[in-house]
This record gives structure tokens, C-alpha cells and sequence, in this order.
């Protein structure tokens, strides 16, 4: 393929024909909604990431919601949070009454500045929603000592950190163990891997665990499993209000191949992130990104920074990558600077605002070939 005809997207999932086999017997078999294949699921994600429990739903936002929701988060409470970040982290709070505060970040690793989170502590405060941003874990070790001194659950949103370690007590362990009370998971498409939509909690509290599964199907009292294989007639009950955050049998079956996938996606991502880290160490005012010695991530995104010292601007660059075929994504977000959230400030949140400005997400995904990620590179060093 000539460089003209190039065309490199900022991602792709990474599908096939296993993928095809699970799905089409899930189809077969009559039963598409959440049963025996969610089951199985949850139980392999929980052994993979070495939680007690974990519970599927239909997508991350709902279980950030759940989550809170289920820790008793309501109306005039707050959630401490970041604002750099997808603005469903935020939404989670305001959809169960409460208001996010922000903190700001870190601006080496984008993630929550643990030294800037006591301030943001009130007695309104009922709950920590750090971010493991674009699969990079945040300093979890120095938020939970903070947490527990306040007496504070902490809710990891993880939706890009599958795969990633953090260092905790002077232990290595996977993202979703949890450390926190719950951890939740994506597995949208730009995930590392995905059932089309779909989301996960992690937790070692059984009773929690509990609830989740109640809430997620509308609150009823009986399963639909139950109900189908019951030789008895029986009758559901609903105690309370609940949700229809229910995953399918179809995706959890795509799913259940995409974890057979995924120790070989997250060798792959990391050996393309380090190929990228290796070839921008020649190239004067761009900033690769920076790894704690806290972190392992599993480069969902590789974000690099722009300096002043490159001769062109973020934008800039992007219009030329986009012109030589090369698909990339501006920073990440922030909430605070979107139109639904106008009015709830003021903000003071400098290094999220210029993390947003400064930064550019590259292409990276399994699939990916070498000469893909060579001329990226040439493109990113035509202008030393």
C-alpha cells in the first residue's frame, strides 16, 4: 500500500472467528437474554482480575451508577472525582442526585492529584471515584489511605483498565481485584476487549454483590433463570425500584472469547506502545506518555504531549496526520468544560484544562502492523 492510500484508524476490535462460533450458539440455543452465558462470563472476568465477584450490566455508565446507587449515594451528596475524563463518570453521580467535585490531575499521568483530593473532602462528601485514565492506573495506594481516613468507599472507575496492574501494599495486583470497595469495567469497542456494549462491577463484598444483581434486573425478587427452571409455579416480587442494566447472553458470548483473547491484546498493545515511547525519544517537543513506578498500564490509548517546543500546534498536527490518513483524538475530555455542566462551578483545574489542549491520542490496536506504526512516526518526525 502506498503511503497516499494509507488509511490507519485511532482503533479497531479485534474480532473473530471464535467470536462468531460463541455468538452463533448463543444464538442457537433460544436464549438470548442475561443467563448461563452471563454466569459464565462474570465468573471468568472475576478469576482473571482475581475478585470474589463480579456482575455483568449493559454498559459501564450503568454500573458507575449502580455502584454509587447501591453505596447509598443520593440527592445533596458529592462524589469526589476528576473532570478529565468520559463525561459518564461525572453523569453517575448527578444520576442519583448527587454533585461530582472535581479535583485536579496529576499532569505527568492525567490521573487524580492524590495531594489536591483531602481539600475536596466536605461532609457532604459520600463517596472517591478515581479514574484509572486511558488504562494507566492511578496512584491507588495514596487515595485509598486518604479514603479510609475519611471513612469513604472508593469506586475505581476502570473502564479502560482491564489488563493494568497497580501497586499496592508492595504487592502487584490487577486492576478489578478490587481495592476499592467496587471497581467497574467497559467493554465498548474502544475497549481492549468488547461485547459491542457492556460493563462489569468487581467487589469483595457478597452483599453488595447481591444487590447488584437485584438492582441491575429491575429489583425483582426471582431471576429469570430461576423462574424458567423452577418445577413449581412461582411468582416474582419487587421490593423496590431497580434498573434494566441487564447484559445478553449474545454479548457475554462474544465476550467469553475476547477473554480467551486478551493476554495476547495486552502483549501486543504494550509491545506497540513501546515502539511508539522508543521512536518519540528523537523527536524534540513531543512528550511520551510517563509510567509511574506505581503502574503497569495496558495502553488503551497512547496519549502523547505537544510542547511548545514542536513546530506545530496540537491541532495542527492533527489536520496533518488526518491528511496523510492517520485517524487521532484530541485529550481526554473535561467534564467542566462542556455545556452540561455549565453553572455548577467555578473550576479552578489547570492541569486538566491544558492535558486536554496539549495532548493527542495516536493509533494504536492489535491489527496494527509495524509499518503502520513506522509511519506514524515519520509523519510525527517530518517537521524536526
Amino acid at each position: 500500500m502506498s503511503d497516499q492510500r494509507r488509511s490507519i484508524p485511532i482503533t479497531r476490535p479485534f474480532l473473530g472467528h471464535e467470536e462468531v462460533i460463541e455468538a452463533e450458539a448463543a444464538i442457537l440455543s433460544g436464549w438470548l437474554t442475561q443467563g448461563s452465558r452471563v454466569a459464565a462470563f462474570e465468573e471468568e472476568f472475576a478469576r482473571f482480575v482475581g475478585a470474589p465477584h463480579a456482575c455483568a450490566v449493559s454498559s459501564c455508565t450503568a454500573a458507575l451508577h449502580l455502584a454509587l446507587h447501591a453505596l447509598g449515594v443520593g440527592p445533596g451528596d458529592e462524589v469526589v472525582t476528576v473532570s478529565h475524563t468520559f463525561i459518564a463518570t461525572a453523569n453517575a453521580a448527578r444520576l442519583c442526585g448527587a454533585r461530582p467535585v472535581f479535583v485536579d490531575i496529576d499532569p505527568r499521568t492525567f490521573n487524580m492529584d492524590p495531594t489536591l483530593l483531602e481539600r475536596a473532602i466536605t461532609p457532604r462528601t459520600r463517596a472517591i471515584l478515581p479514574v484509572h485514565q486511558i488504562g494507566l492506573p492511578c496512584d491507588l495506594e495514596s487515595i485509598l489511605d486518604i479514603a479510609r481516613r475519611h471513612q469513604l468507599p472508593v469506586v475505581e472507575d476502570a473502564a479502560c483498565a482491564i489488563g493494568g496492574e497497580v501497586l499496592v501494599n508492595g504487592e502487584w495486583a490487577r486492576i478489578g481485584r478490587p481495592h476499592g470497595v467496587v471497581a467497574c469495567f467497559s467493554f465498548h469497542p474502544r475497549k481492549v476487549i468488547t461485547t459491542g456494549e457492556g460493563g462489569m462491577l468487581t467487589t469483595r463484598d457478597p452483599q453488595l454483590d447481591r444487590r447488584f444483581r437485584r438492582l441491575r434486573q429491575h429489583a425483582m425478587s426471582l431471576p429469570d433463570t430461576v423462574r424458567h427452571a423452577s418445577r413449581t409455579v412461582v411468582f416474582e416480587e419487587y421490593p423496590e425500584m431497580g434498573f434494566n442494566y441487564r447484559m445478553t447472553d449474545l454479548q457475554a458470548a462474544v465476550g467469553l472469547a475476547q477473554l480467551r483473547r486478551l493476554p495476547g491484546l495486552l502483549e501486543e498493545r504494550i509491545r506497540q506502545a513501546l515502539r511508539y515511547s522508543r521512536g518519540l525519544r528523537e523527536i524534540r517537543g513531543l512528550r511520551a506518555p510517563f509510567v509511574p513506578c506505581h503502574a503497569r498500564p495496558n495502553y488503551q490509548s497512547y496519549a502523547v504531549e505537544v510542547t511548545p517546543d514542536y513546530p506545530l500546534s496540537r491541532d495542527q498536527l492533527m489536520q496533518h496526520l488526518l491528511d496523510q490518513g492517520v485517524s487521532t483524538r484530541r485529550g481526554i475530555m473535561n467534564v467542566h468544560q462542556e455545556p452540561a455542566y455549565e453553572g455548577l462551578g467555578p473550576y479552578h483545574l489547570p492541569c486538566s484544562e491544558a492535558a486536554r489542549d496539549s495532548s493527542i491520542l495516536l493509533p494504536l490496536f492489535p491489527g496494527m502492523t509495524d509499518e503502520d506504526g513506522d509511519f506514524v512516526l515519520r509523519e510525527l518526525n517530518r517537521f524536526r
